[in-house]
């Protein structure tokens, strides 16, 4: 019934006209796009108009959305009239199958017949109906998934009816608007119009999309109307604007156009992407802009991806060799036969005089072509892709490669190079995440120019390394994040994705738990190593002294402020969703707004016996509560902690303060504002003594609260750097409590929970290397930018103020000694600043940062430009080390690689001084390796460095090459440049310099480089070297090193899937390169070049005994074998034990090609798949072919047989040679070789005995009648068979076992070690056993001497 589905599913597509393509479609929708005079209706080339389906519009609607996609997609490639002709298409699109095609019909020829007609269509037939078969079944799966996805039932709002419809999915349209619940799976890309969110924020999961398993936040358009209220879609009239579809996930641009001319810029933050799924939010509407094959998530959906192996390239140029070799056989036939024909004059027997001998010779030409086709090996293609996918599922089920935490395996994307995992030369790999956990935990800060080593933190790492390596179940992996992702806000057993990607981390397991009972939700990122974070003392000292001021330490009011901000940016300078196993999100209530007050901070202080707003002058303590008050909490009578107070009021109320910030009679203004604070701390003195009870009952109440909800938070953080960070403010008690699209709910040390106006976010990106935020401030009600981000770009940024340059000139100095010191032990920087902005300036940017919000064009380079003009002038506030271990077997894998002949480059964001301590600690250095640095301020220093470098290394070779002694000296240099002095090395003037440096280095690390840096180097050693490439990574912005790279390997770690979708193969641990190169990578080159090889040996072996029979029949293109013997032969007979040979051989166990690495690069060097291999090989069938044919000729010769009957034998005994012949050449002999070579043998007798016991008139114009019966009754046919076979392969055994002698080569003598060792051994427990047995004799005669005799 599917497949009759499937048929008219098929016919429809073809009569309705629509070719919807998803995995195969050329690129972009060329919707044509209409051009009208109505202005509303006019669309430019490259944006879109969506109007509402159901609308006063309607007219435009239909106008401007009759070329738009509709929601239902197609996969598949084919419908039902046309597979045959498409699929034909496609498959003569090879040159062998276009080869074979031109045979058949030369055959149809009758002046050229060879054969009979229907005998020549046999191979090509047999190998297109294979292959249509399976492209068909594919196709039908494609149709099942497509079916199940399409009718998936959504809300849609229905004009007619003025309510929400079910509807399929395949009949919603761009204009519709859609209603969504928590947990339901988004339909089409969507403008969020609505959400239940009382802040117009929505949660998504883009899980099924990009990978990624933490929450994404998502709000509503901006200035909507309606925001706030029950969304009614007869109420919406706008005009949507927004640029066409294409398959950027990160990019939205558009503007939204009211009915009152009003236009509001649209983002990718209000975008609802295809199979995300909504999460924690009860409601959202949306309005669809793109549907089904226009969609994000379907034009990045390019299904497998196909390269073009190297051994691949070397098979074509054999197969045009074959052509050659084919092509000179026939044109000696040619001429034998012409020669032949005109050397007759007076014939015997009958011949065509009439066509002259050259014409003759021409149409022996083509008919020996037809004869001699099988030397062109139609079915080795087909035989290759079956052998590359019994490989790839032995790599894909190998236990080693499985990681039993993540539950995940190694996935094999690419089907068609696995054999370019032996030949791998050069590995590019990132630090962070592959060499490195990625699980980031907070290790020790600079604030204020003091460094906080956090000792007791280190000790807790160590002993959590301990127990780490002592089991494995202590540690958090990246499941036990997943295990609570679905919980929502309505139900803890959420429904998993019905449009899921084939990731790594499979979990029906973990599905089964969440729907059996409640786990604890954990946020992404969040290991206990992370969370548990011990502070350091005298920084807990200092913080504590604003809860208790009796505190030992009494920081300055200065430092207090640069501490205080320090951990507020921590807190606030990020993206972290805050959530809880009982409550979904975390949001400020309204009912508590504001939540804290002045009056309410200050009666919290008073609680703790903490008293800054006495009556102490600034004069008599300089550090005192009171300067700390009139420094760091300088706001008016009246802040704007309401989170509804727009931004005009929030200025005018702020203004009075930051008038009195530019007098300079502060002392004045202190003791005004003195008075003040004095009358209402005692106004608030009263009414807590009017009812103490009541009052300590609520104060604890409230701090109970805060303690509960605090310790059940969950932050679900985009990377690991925010989850250690935030997790780092907590443990010093300023915390992240809630957020929403603009406010933040954080809990500070002495004062409580503070509601932050978050004004924007400037989100990271690899250009600029920060973000930032900009927020006003809970105290003083300014405009803060706080902003964190590499030392690099920070510390340039940091300028110090005039009035306090000394000061600030001493803090930036020290930071940055505690920067190298923490980058020489390893850690990660960040460095955190701010900057405080006035109204004016903050109105002025913010108005040129909405232009380029709003703007379709260029808006990502105007965004740019409005990040960088706000981030300047920073004041730097301190610095956060950050350790990231190690994977386990990092170094062993290195020096694995390193001895099979890889040369591995480390390509790293991070500072040089980190990256070179990750180096040594991973043993890519040593410490007898000399350090090249390359760190070059302008282009002619980088061109006489390069000069300077090559010389001393080539000195260093020179010195090497007179000693004799040891490795070459080039292996010992280490190359480190950073990402500047990288950039000019790329350019065309110093490329040739650096590529002679970099290859004459034993390892290179490029520190500071971008994304696109990484693909340049690796695009430059491929192209320019030559080499075989692999580039590993885990993270997006490795993804364009992993596709320009030979081979791209992604690692399924903290940041998502997109490496792994962007990748050949995924792995789950670095570890597991050794495994997959040193022996898979061996293995599969190794059976693939020797499969090859043996293929092409047993076609001309074959071919060749067609050929010299030429010379005794007049080269008339007649065979002494039987046509369907002939074409079977090789198509049938000898085609099934290639393929056992090519999945199973291993020339080597696994042991000793993880033992010994050096036999990875031996099989490069061994010369297996090299030009003159493939004339070696051809000679050796040209041996055989002769001994294989002259000796059944000499044996029957003077006899009275037939033609037939002269080939039985032969063909009998090319059976054997070529069977036998794979034999010896296996290194692994197992049951089903046995089996595979039985049945060929029987295959071929079993035909062979029915065709001449039935057949008739099957093969005009000889009969095969009786003859195979008749031979095998003879004994000669068994002496000949024997006598043929041994004389055909004696001396092929006879050469390997000479050069095996002579020239033993690195495999035979790791087997040769290996068996003396356990020769040695066992000669040793002989000595110990005998040693062992005459003291326990001895001991027992001493012990009882009468037994002595009796023993003797």
């Amino acid at each position: 019934m599917e497949r009759l589905r499937w048929v008219q599913q098929c016919c429809r597509q073809l009569l309705a006209g629509d070719s919807r393509r998803g995995w195969y479609s050329d690129g972009l929708p060329t919707s044509s796009l209409l051009n009208t005079h109505s202005p509303r209706g006019r669309v430019c080339g490259k944006q879109r108009t969506v109007f509402p389906r159901n609308g006063r519009h309607q007219q435009d609607y239909e106008r401007v959305s009759r070329n738009y996609k509709s929601n239902a997609i197609s996969t598949t490639k084919y419908t039902f009239l046309t597979f045959i002709p498409m699929n034909l298409f496609e498959q003569f699109h090879r040159a062998a199958n276009l080869y074979f095609l031109f045979l058949t019909l030369l055959n149809w020829v009758p002046v050229v017949e060879a054969f009979q007609k229907e005998i020549t269509m046999i191979p090509l037939l047999l190998v297109l109906i294979i292959i249509a078969i399976k492209d068909a079944l594919e196709d039908f799966r494609r149709y099942l998934f497509d079916k199940k996805v399409n009718n998936n039932v959504v809300r849609v709002f229905c004009g007619t009816q003025k309510s929400y419809v079910d509807q399929c999915w395949k009949n919603v349209q761009v204009g519709d608007f859609v209603h969504l619940s928590c947990n339901e799976i988004i339909p089409a890309d969507m403008l969020l119009l609505y959400s239940s969110d009382p802040h117009g924020v929505c949660y998504i999961e883009t899980a099924n999309l990009d990978g990624e398993t933490n929450l994404k936040q998502r709000q509503v358009v901006s200035d909507f109307p309606l925001q706030g209220e029950e969304f009614t879609p007869e109420s919406f009239h706008s005009r949507i604007e927004c640029e066409n579809p294409n398959n950027d996930l990160s990019r939205f641009r558009g503007y939204m156009e009211h009915s009152n001319g009003v236009r509001v810029g649209l983002h990718s933050g209000n975008l609802l992407l295809r199979s995300c799924t909504i999460r924690n939010t009860e409601t959202v509407v949306g309005i669809v802009v793109y549907a089904g094959h226009e969609t994000k998530a379907m034009m990045n959906n390019s299904g497998p991806r196909y390269k073009r192996s190297k051994l691949e390239k070397h098979l074509n140029t054999d197969i045009l060799w074959c052509v050659v070799l084919l092509f000179v056989m026939c044109l000696t036939a040619a001429i034998g036969h012409g020669l032949w024909m005109n050397s007759f004059k007076e014939s015997i027997f009958q011949v065509d005089t009439e066509t002259p001998p050259a014409l003759a010779g021409f149409y022996i030409f083509w008919t020996m072509v037809i004869v001699l086709q099988v030397l062109i090996p139609i079915s080795l293609y087909v035989s290759i892709e079956i052998v590359k996918l019994g490989q790839i599922y032995f790599i894909h089920n190998d236990l080693s490669l499985y990681n039993k935490q993540l539950d995940s395996r190694i996935q094999c994307r690419a089907l068609n190079i696995t054999e370019d995992l032996g030949q791998i030369q050069y590995l590019f790999s990132d630090k962070t995440g592959t060499l490195t956990e990625n699980k980031m935990v907070f290790r020790r800060c600079s604030i204020f120019g003091v460094e906080y080593p956090h000792e007791e933190n280190a000790r807790r790492l160590e002993v959590y390394e301990s127990e780490n390596t002592e089991t494995a179940v202590c540690s958090v992996t990246l499941k036990s994040g997943y295990s609570g992702k679905s919980l929502s806000c309505r139900s803890l057993s959420c429904n998993r994705s019905s449009v899921s990607l084939h990731t790594l981390t499979a979990e029906p397991m973990e599905e089964d738990q969440l729907s059996g009972h409640v786990q604890p939700r954990t946020g992404a990122f969040c290991s206990r190593m992370a969370k548990e974070v011990v502070p350091d003392p005298a920084l807990g000292r200092k913080l504590n002294w604003l809860t208790n001021h009796s505190s030992s330490e009494t920081p300055s009011s200065m430092e207090l402020t640069y501490i205080t901000d320090f951990f507020l940016a921590l807190a606030i300078c990020n993206s972290v969703v805050v959530s809880s196993p009982n409550q979904p999100r975390h949001v400020i209530p309204e009912e508590r707004t504001p939540l804290k007050s002045l009056e309410e901070v200050k009666l919290m202080f008073q609680r703790f016996s903490f008293s800054p707003f006495s009556a102490l002058s600034p004069s008599q303590i300089k550090g005192s509560p009171h300067s700390l008050k009139s420094r760091l909490f300088i706001r008016g009578k009246r802040g704007s902690l309401t989170l509804s107070t727009p931004v005009s009021n929030t200025t005018d109320v702020s203004s009075s303060s930051q008038e009195n910030d530019s007098k300079p009679d502060l002392s004045a203004r202190e003791e005004e504002e003195q008075d003040v604070e004095d009358q209402e701390t005692e106004d608030d003195l009263k009414d807590t003594q009017t009812n103490p009870d009541e009052a300590r009952q609520s104060m604890q109440d409230l701090t109970k609260q805060v303690e509960e909800i605090t310790d059940e938070l969950v932050y679900e953080a985009e990377s690991p750097d925010e989850a250690a960070l935030v997790h780092a403010a907590r443990a010093y008690r300023c915390t992240l409590r809630g957020r929403s699209a603009e406010s933040l709910l954080v809990d500070l040390p002495g004062i409580g929970s503070l509601a932050i106006q978050l004004l924007h976010i400037l989100p990271f990106d690899s250009n600029r290397k920060r973000m930032s935020v900009v927020v006003r401030h809970p105290l003083t009600g300014q405009v803060v930018v706080f902003t964190k981000g590499a030392d690099s770009v920070i510390m340039d940024l940091a300028e110090s103020p005039t009035d306090q340059t000394e000061v600030y000139s001493h803090i930036k100095e020290k930071t940055q000694k505690h920067l190298d010191a923490y980058a020489r032990e390893g850690l990660r920087t960040l460095c955190i600043a701010k900057k405080v902005l006035k109204e004016d300036e903050y109105d002025l940017w913010l108005k040129a940062h909405m232009l380029a919000e709003s703007s379709i064009e260029n808006r990502e380079e105007l965004l740019l430009e409005s990040a960088q003009r706000l981030e300047t002038n920073l004041t730097l506030l301190g610095t956060t080390g950050i350790v990231d271990r190690l994977q386990e077997e990092v170094p062993e894998t290195i020096a694995a690689l390193q001895r099979a002949g890889i040369k591995v480059w480390v390509l790293t964001g991070d500072k040089q001084e980190t990256a070179i301590n990750i180096a040594y600690a991973c043993k890519l250095l040593c410490a007898s390796d000399k350090l090249l640095t390359a760190n070059c301020g302008s282009k002619d220093a980088c061109a006489a460095l390069f000069e300077d470098l090559i010389l001393e290394v080539q000195g260093g070779e020179s010195l090497t090459a007179l000693t004799g002694n040891g490795e070459s000296m080039s292996s010992s240099f280490i190359l480190v440049i950073d990402g500047r002095t990288l950039g000019w090395a790329l350019e065309d003037e110093l490329r040739s310099n650096f590529l002679e440096l970099s290859r004459r280095c034993k390892a290179v690390i490029c520190c500071r480089s971008t994304p696109l840096q990484k693909s340049q180097v690796v695009q430059l050693i491929r192209d320019h070297l030559g080499v075989m490439t692999l580039a590993v990574g885990d993270g997006a912005n490795d993804v364009s090193m992993i596709q320009v790279a030979d081979v791209g390997i992604g690692i399924s770690g903290q940041e998502g899937m997109q490496a792994v979708m962007s990748s050949d193969f995924a792995i789950s641990r670095f570890k597991h390169l050794s495994k997959l190169l040193l022996v898979h990578g061996h293995w599969c080159y190794s059976r693939l070049a020797n499969m090859i090889q043996y293929f092409i040996y047993k076609n001309v072996m074959y071919v060749n005994l067609l050929f010299w029979y030429q010379f005794f029949c007049g080269f008339s293109g007649s065979v002494m074998t039987n046509s369907w013997v002939l074409i079977l032969f090789n198509l049938i007979f000898t085609s099934a034990p290639p393929l056992i040979y090519g999945i199973l051989n291993q020339d080597l166990p696994a042991d000793a090609l993880m033992e010994l690495p050096e036999l990875y690069q031996d099989a490069q060097t061994s010369k297996t798949f090299v030009p003159y291999m493939f004339w070696i090989t051809v000679l050796d069938a040209f041996y055989q072919s002769l001994v294989c044919f002259f000796v059944p000729y000499f044996a029957y010769a003077g006899s009275d047989v037939g033609v037939l009957s002269f080939g039985s034998p032969i063909n009998a005994s090319a059976l054997f040679i070529i069977l036998l012949h794979q034999v010896i050449e296996s290194n692994t002999l197992t049951w089903i070789h046995m089996v595979v070579l039985v049945l060929s043998c029987t295959s071929y007798f079993g035909f062979v005995l029915l065709l001449s016991g039935f057949c008739v008139t099957c093969s005009p114009p000889v009969n095969p009648l009786g003859i195979e019966l008749l031979q095998m009754s003879h004994s000669l046919f068994y002496i000949t068979c024997v006598l043929t076979t041994v004389a055909a392969l004696l001396p092929r055994l006879f050469f390997q076992a000479l050069c095996n002698t002579l020239h033993p080569s690195t495999v035979l003598k790791s087997a040769h070690m290996d068996t003396v060792d356990s020769e040695n051994y066992c000669r040793r427990m002989q000595r110990w056993n005998m040693t062992h047995s005459k003291t326990n004799r001895r001991s027992a005669g001493a012990d009882n001497a009468g037994l002595e005799p009796s023993l003797a």
